[in-house]
């Protein structure tokens, strides 16, 4: 067994106060490396006490594979000029407990002479929680990580000054941009210059609110700049994390580049249907206007003078044998029917006096002609304004006005209906209400039946709507509503 050093070391008791209550373990050895000096903070990390520790050689508190590496450090330290310097480097150093179990330690050495003698002092600390926490760190980082590169919208984050600090696979996929090169820069560079100004004022605002996290851009889409100069649309939201001085913004993105030329492409083609649809429809309305005119002039006509002939008939053989009177005045009446009916399948067709006078007096006429087939009093008002509106939309006006009334007569059961036609400087609005039965508008519709849904579809090709409210036992309300500026167009 070693023979213990038997000098001893005579510190300021102020000093020795200092060593002994210090937090890191401090071990000094002399040129032997034999322990000279052992406080209390080393009995706590070693579990050795000091009196078994004072005197023996430090590479007990070593682990075996390091021990030669140990020596020829302490060596070439000893013949260096050089007062202290950490140890270990950039690798982490092992102590060795008294159990035997080996532990993490972070160390600086440091010489001094002391009494002819050559010391050696280490401070140490166990570092066996920080590299814990390091370890769990790591893999939260390198789970994070995962997520991140593995998520299909690009995420990006940066700091107070826009630098960014975050930037996964997908943001290198979306902008075409290596991760390396993005790491640092000025999110500027992913913003086309004339949005650049706007942007920053919205992150200032932003981050003046303390809001968590927020939709960017409203409802509409935003512009990005990919590395090569092409710009294309995206969709972004953006959250905050920290306080002032140390705040960190996270932008989630996604390109939608094939969603809005999706979107385009189906608007264009919506728009082409309904252009189609209203041809289709003009078209139609101007069939049923001529054969509406052809009833009512050419065959109309010809009635009337067959009926005018039936009667001069009539007039000159009053004694001619008997049945032949009989059945002229049967002639006469079956001409009367006939001429009645040519009328109604015209009007029905498509009412003259639309195209002659207008709407104001095709509606005025549409009105009286309800009331007085059903008997149910229907009241008309008429806002101010011009109500005489051009083709197609008078036509769509006169439909919804002519249909909802036809559908008050057949399913209603009401007692009186108020029909109001105004315009004002933004729409044209037809409104028609009863007080009838009422019905679910929600519910299932019933087979062949299209009502409803021509009467939304005549708003749609015009660009406007239709609103239907119902309410059982309460009656039902029809609104319909045209943009002005497409009237007047």
């Amino acid at each position: 067994m070693p023979k213990p050093v038997t000098g001893k070391l005579t510190p300021v008791k102020a000093l020795g106060g200092i060593v002994e209550s210090a937090m890191d373990a401090i071990i000094t050895v002399d040129e032997e490396q034999r322990v000279v000096l052992f406080n209390a903070a080393a009995e706590r990390i070693f579990r050795w006490p000091r009196r078994a520790v004072v005197g023996q050689h430090l590479e007990m508190l070593l682990p075996e594979r390091f021990r030669e590496a140990h020596q020829q450090h302490i060596e070439r330290f000893g013949q260096t000029a050089v007062t202290s310097r950490g140890m270990g480097a950039q690798t982490v150093l092992y102590g060795l407990r008294a159990n035997g179990e080996e532990f993490p330690i972070e160390a600086s050495i440091s010489q001094h002479a002391e009494g002819g003698r050559k010391l050696l002092t280490v401070i140490l600390r166990d570092v066996t929680e920080r590299l814990r926490s390091e370890e769990l760190l790591a893999r939260s980082e390198a789970r994070l990580r995962g997520i991140l590169d593995s998520a299909m919208d690009a995420i990006i984050t940066v700091d107070e000054r826009q630098r960014i600090v975050i930037f996964n696979a997908a943001a290198e996929k979306v902008f075409g941009c290596p991760r390396e090169e993005a790491l640092g820069s000025s999110l500027s560079w992913f913003i086309p210059q004339r949005h650049r100004d706007t942007h920053g004022a919205d992150m200032r605002r932003f981050a003046e609110t303390g809001a968590s996290s927020r939709r960017m851009g409203g409802q509409r889409i935003v512009t990005g700049l990919r590395r090569n100069g092409e710009e294309f649309p995206i969709e972004a939201s953006i959250s905050q994390t920290g306080e002032p001085g140390n705040r960190f913004f996270t932008v989630i993105l996604r390109d939608v580049t094939r969603r809005v030329q999706n979107e385009e492409a189906l608007r264009q083609s919506r728009e082409e249907i309904r252009n189609l649809a209203l041809a289709a429809n003009t078209a139609r309305e101007q069939e049923k206007s001529r054969i509406a005119r052809e009833l009512h002039d050419e065959l109309g006509q010809a009635l009337t003078a067959l009926k005018i002939d039936v009667g001069w008939l009539r007039e000159r053989i009053e004694a001619a044998p008997d049945g032949v009177p009989e059945k002229l005045a049967a002639m006469q009446a079956l001409l009367d029917s006939t001429v009645a009916a040519a009328r109604r399948i015209s009007a029905d067709l498509r009412p003259l006096m639309l195209d002659d006078l207008g709407l104001v007096a095709a509606s005025e006429w549409l009105v009286e002609n309800f009331t007085r087939r059903t008997g149910v009093p229907c009241e008309l008002n008429m806002g101010e304004g011009e109500l005489d509106l051009p083709d197609p939309y008078a036509t769509a006006v006169f439909r919804v006005l002519q249909e909802s009334l036809t559908n008050v007569a057949r399913h209603s059961r009401a007692t009186e209906v108020d029909v109001n036609l105004v315009r004002d400087d933004s729409s044209v609005t037809l409104a028609i209400q009863d007080n009838g039965i009422g019905f679910a508008v929600a519910g299932p519709r019933k087979t062949n039946s299209f009502g409803l849904l021509g009467l939304r579809e005549r708003a749609q090709l015009l660009g406007g709507e239709v609103e239907i409210v119902s309410v059982a036992g309460k009656g039902t309300r029809v609104e319909l509503r045209i943009p002005l500026e497409l009237a007047q167009s």
